[in-house]
């Protein structure tokens, strides 16, 4: 329709620009924001175009209702999905729109994880007209430049083309004035850019290679694919302190810093009542991910201080993790408004716990069924030997390729989290509980299927008041990094700043190696049975229901063989052995150019994220550590070790850009990070325990870790 420029102008301007009331809300002080998770259940997914909301504008426009469950509208409606995009749009008062797509190497360093760029959705006529229009190339395909991203050097100034296509498996969604539209992020030979490309890929051989053996299994089924549940764990901390730390503001984490008196161990926070202040900015967070469609059932307060949880239903793998880093991203945006900073990182604060993502995973079928659910499989299938069959294939799996998983969470805040009784070892076990334990034993055995019936047990507590209830007789394995969870597998050791999207696409590709090789031997004449008996045979030793933090059982495991890498930096290097290059290479997921790419990628992102750490800490000892000691009169016992301890991180720093490769760049920059800078950390902290409160210039963990002792506006925000 077309309107006048003075007209265009307006409506763009306007934007989704809020109600007055909403701008005073916003503009009002932290704490007397108010904003509802769920005003009414009609507002869910309303920034979504999905479902009944795209219906709607779909069929203005001559489209039957469901298209966008087809990615083949992309072929064949493509302008006709852009117009009714464009009239939702609207209606939301949104008038820009942008390719929504997921660089390497983004984590920790790059806002919201994403690229994008925003157009605004109109042009002219040949009369200088403005009209609003969205063409349907222009929703599906888009061009930049991919030499200006973490590449691996598979682009350069010279070859810099690099393109989205949009995802159609993912909604389309808007936040403000912007629609955004997930998208790929390839090369102009259609190498991946970005982490979602080889995920669908890993989706599609693990499809693939599943229903190649259910059907072999006499269980046909047209798709299977991985659905998750991504539990997200922050830390909320005073903004006007997060200000005094220049080491959080640019590395996410605190890299010295003397512990408070009180920390966690009364174990006084775990699902405590959550603190008012944190309270209203966690329902605001949740108010905005309803009204994109991303239900985040759970919240609660986490092991930590200041440490607090989301969780979402299960959804398809590619959009939950579209979702997460939207979630994010919103955590980070919302937190500012109410004079909070969100903490991703997993180890921001020392001696305390952590921050992980739990990555839930299970298969499904296209008509919904849990592929790790035994009595669910059984009852469509009308077989039990299906589900050993398959759980056999992930066994074998974890054996074969610990190394990939371990990889897959080798973020850099991993290195002072795994193992530390806050989250598991390095080792990759899984522990499978005692029934299901004791039921593929029975099956290796036996080599017959037959019901799998979970124990259950009933507690009496002898009161009339409560009625005796059952429980599950398995306990929980809190230290396992990968157990099964009872119809899911829950990867406990995925880091909490990661975009998980390798950990998946890891856990897609060695579960479709380990189902085709199961296939290839049934089609070459094997049971069943005694294929699976077979393979659990042979991998058996990495299943563990013990105590992984046990240095004895630690020991055990290691000596056995399983999957052991303490190094996140060697860990990094599997990414392109030669085991690895050609199980990816087979399934279509990476080539051998795209795993030497991505290797140097997070090479580089690691050695990158050491070096603002080191950066920081020499900056910190001399303009706000010496000072204090110098200022507080006690330079004495401190003024020496300071000084040297700045210079031995300088050195180090020195190493590390004279490294020959990505590899040893990174070797040097964990001894720098492990070692050298740890030892600095020292002298800074028992400098800061002789420094006056009042002469101290940095925020301390006092500060920053007690919200419920720090309440009211002043507190908070100044």
């Amino acid at each position: 329709v077309g309107v006048s420029t003075r007209e265009m102008l307006s409506r763009f301007a306007r934007g989704s620009r809020a109600p007055a009331s909403a701008l005073a809300r916003r503009a009002a002080p932290a704490l007397t924001q108010r904003r509802n998770f769920i005003a009414g259940s009609e507002e869910y997914g309303k920034h979504c175009f999905k479902g009944a909301v795209a219906d709607a504008y779909l069929a203005k426009h001559g489209l039957p209702a469901g298209l966008l469950d087809d990615p083949s509208w992309t072929t064949t409606s493509a302008d006709k999905v852009a117009a009714a995009v464009m009239d939702w749009a609207h209606d939301n008062g949104a008038s820009v729109m942008t390719h929504w797509f997921q660089p390497m190497a983004s984590l920790g360093v790059r806002h919201g994880q994403t690229g994008q760029v925003h157009n605004a959705m109109f042009t002219f006529d040949k009369d200088g007209k403005v009209e609003w229009e969205l063409e349907g190339k222009a929703l599906l395909k888009g061009e930049t430049d991919g030499s200006s991203y973490p590449s691996g050097g598979m682009r350069a100034t010279h070859t810099a083309g690099g393109y989205t296509v949009i995802d159609p498996t993912s909604p389309i969604f808007l936040r403000g004035d912007t629609v955004f539209v997930p998208t790929i992020f390839v090369s102009f030979y259609g190498d991946a850019l970005d982490e979602k490309t080889p995920l669908m890929r890993a989706q599609k051989a693990v499809s693939t290679q599943a229903t190649r053996l259910l059907k072999l299994l006499g269980y046909a089924v047209d798709k299977v694919g991985p659905n998750i549940g991504l539990e997200q764990e922050f830390f909320l901390v005073p903004r006007k302190d997060y200000y005094r730390r220049p080491d959080l503001q640019l590395t996410g984490r605190t890299i010295m810093g003397k512990n408070a008196p009180r920390g966690q161990e009364m174990c006084d926070h775990y699902m405590a009542a959550i603190n008012p202040v944190a309270l209203e900015c966690m329902q605001e967070i949740q108010h905005e991910c309803f009204m994109l469609g991303i239900p985040l059932r759970t919240r609660h307060r986490e092991v930590a201080p200041n440490q607090y949880e989301f969780a979402p239903f299960f959804g398809t793998a590619v959009t939950q993790i579209d979702q997460n880093l939207m979630v994010m991203q919103i955590c980070d945006e919302v937190a500012a408004r109410h004079g909070l900073a969100c903490l991703p990182q997993e180890k921001p604060f020392k001696d305390i716990n952590g921050s992980g993502k739990h990555n839930n995973i299970s298969l499904g079928t296209n008509t919904g069924v849990n592929l790790l659910n035994p009595a669910q499989l059984a009852k469509a299938s009308g077989s039990h030997e299906i589900f050993p069959v398959l759980m056999a294939g992930i066994v074998r799996a974890i054996d074969l390729h610990g190394d990939l998983m371990r990889m897959a969470i080798a973020s850099p805040g991993n290195d002072f989290r795994l193992g530390a009784c806050e989250a598991p070892p390095a080792i990759i076990s899984t522990y499978l509980g005692e029934t299901m334990t004791a039921y593929l034993d029975e099956f290796r055995k036996s080599k017959a299927g037959k019901e799998y019936a979970p124990a259950v047990k009933t507690v009496d507590l002898g009161l009339d008041e409560i009625a005796p209830f059952t429980m599950p007789a398995e306990d929980r394995n809190r230290t396992s990094p990968f157990p099964y969870g009872g119809h899911r597998f829950e990867f406990r050791a995925v880091g909490s700043s990661q975009n998980v999207s390798l950990v998946n696409t890891v856990l897609c590709t060695i579960w479709a190696d380990s189902f085709g090789h199961l296939a290839d031997q049934i089609e070459a004449g094997g049971k069943p049975a005694e294929v699976a008996a077979a393979a659990l045979d042979q991998h058996w030793k990495v299943i563990f229901n013990g105590n992984n933090y046990d240095e004895a059982n630690q020991e055990a495991l290691t000596k056995a063989g399983v999957w052991r890498i303490d190094s996140g930096v060697d860990s990094l290097q599997r990414l392109s052995d030669p085991k690895n290059v050609d199980l990816f290479s087979r399934h279509g997921v990476l080539n051998e150019k795209e795993c030497k790419a991505r290797t140097a990628v997070l090479l580089d992102h690691y050695s990158g994220t050491v070096e603002m750490e080191a950066l920081c800490m020499v900056d910190m000892i001399k303009q706000h550590v010496i000072p204090a000691v110098v200022n507080a009169e006690v330079e004495g016992p401190h003024l020496s070790g300071l000084q040297a301890a700045a210079a031995k991180v300088e050195a180090g720093l020195s190493k590390m850009h004279g490294a020959a490769d990505e590899y040893s760049k990174a070797t040097a920059a964990r001894e720098l990070r492990l070692e050298t800078m740890e030892a600095a950390r020292d002298v800074c902290d028992k400098a800061e325990g002789d420094v006056p409160e009042d002469l101290w210039t940095l925020a301390t963990y006092k500060e920053l870790l007690f919200l419920d002792s720090h309440q009211g506006a002043d507190a908070i925000s100044d």
